[in-house]
């Protein structure tokens, strides 16, 4: 079902008008929208979109004051983490460069069909690139191609699935994990572990040399996967386990299992995006205490999936409010 929506913002104006950057969400990003507004009112204006259907279920789309973008640098805040929820945003980045925005930058946390990125067999689909195609038509902007910012993309060579009519933005989660650690774990011995090489790979270089690293490995007994350590040793460490998503979290647990039994004191993990299909995220929530993770850290993301964590133990957020406008919001 797609709600009516439009983003409710009290402005703290500090700048003209036409210098601060418009920032519109689709109905499932207001949680961030709103974390966005709450630090960054002064770049900001308020942009609303009403989100309704017709009868027939397709969309009935609106942007409100539609004059009031024209020449503006405008940010759009998406979620493809629900397919049916793809076709109607869609339509409204290919809009709103045709209502002469001087700039538009479109915030996609969550790629969802980035493990879908190869094709191992004949027949199968990689959906990976095909919605890097759907999003490399959206129009030129006044000043040029619109910019598609991705946080931890599950494979980075999935940037040459997007034309040269667009600009893919990889961003990394990771300075926010490091910037927690520090803040809130910089007394414990800490070691970061990596599910298995490919994560270790992608990662372990971000972590430099402040932290042991520890990687595992899936091996075959028969038909079963274990998860065993290939290097490192966990003994005596509070370890994180570091990956990009995670869906139902077998890996993660089994991983947890096996430092464990190697001596570690205690387990958490750090995961850019939550997906948790089908309310995985219950199994975590409901480990008896001594053996459950310490603590799990994960980013806003996936907004279905923080709304429901939300003051879940073992879950923590962290905001990707401040990177995003980071990344976003020109220097005025």
């Amino acid at each position: 079902i797609i709600r009516e929506h439009s983003t409710p913002c009290a402005m703290n104006i500090t700048q003209p008008r036409e210098s601060k950057s418009v920032l519109f969400c689709f109905t499932d990003m207001t949680w961030l929208a709103q974390a966005i507004f709450a630090k960054y009112s002064h770049l900001l204006d308020a942009g609303a979109i009403t989100w309704s259907s017709f009868a027939d279920g397709f969309p009935n789309l609106f942007i409100n004051d539609v004059e009031a973008i024209r020449g503006r640098h405008v940010i759009f805040l998406a979620s493809f983490q629900d397919p049916a929820h793809i076709f109607p945003q869609l339509a409204m980045i290919y809009a709103l460069p045709r209502y002469l925005v001087s700039s538009l930058t479109l915030v996609l946390p969550y790629f969802p069909t980035g493990t879908m990125e190869r094709i191992d067999e004949e027949g199968q689909v990689a959906t990976a690139a095909t919605l890097a195609r759907l999003l490399s038509t959206v129009p030129l902007t006044s000043s040029g191609p619109v910019k598609i910012l991705m946080y931890d993309i599950h494979a980075l060579q999935e940037r040459f699935y997007f034309s040269d009519q667009v600009l893919p933005i990889f961003v990394t989660a990771i300075p926010l994990f490091l910037d927690r650690l520090s803040k809130h774990h910089w007394n414990e011995e800490i070691a970061i572990s990596f599910p298995d090489e490919g994560a270790w790979k992608r990662f372990g270089p971000k972590f430099g040399h402040k932290f042991p690293l520890i990687c595992c490995t899936k091996i075959r007994d028969g038909d079963k996967r274990l998860v065993q350590i290939k290097e490192g040793d966990p003994r005596g460490r509070h370890v994180f386990i570091v990956d990009d998503l995670v869906q139902t979290g077998g890996t993660l647990l089994e991983c947890k299992a096996a430092l464990r039994a190697a001596g570690a004191i205690q387990v958490s993990a750090f995961v850019t995006h939550g997906v948790f299909p089908h309310d995985s995220w219950k199994k975590f929530a409901s480990e008896d205490i001594a053996n459950r993770f310490g603590v799990f850290y994960l980013t806003d993301s996936c907004p279905s999936t923080a709304a429901k964590v939300q003051g879940v133990a073992p879950f923590c957020l962290l905001s990707l409010a401040d990177s995003i406008i980071q990344a976003c919001v020109r220097p005025s």
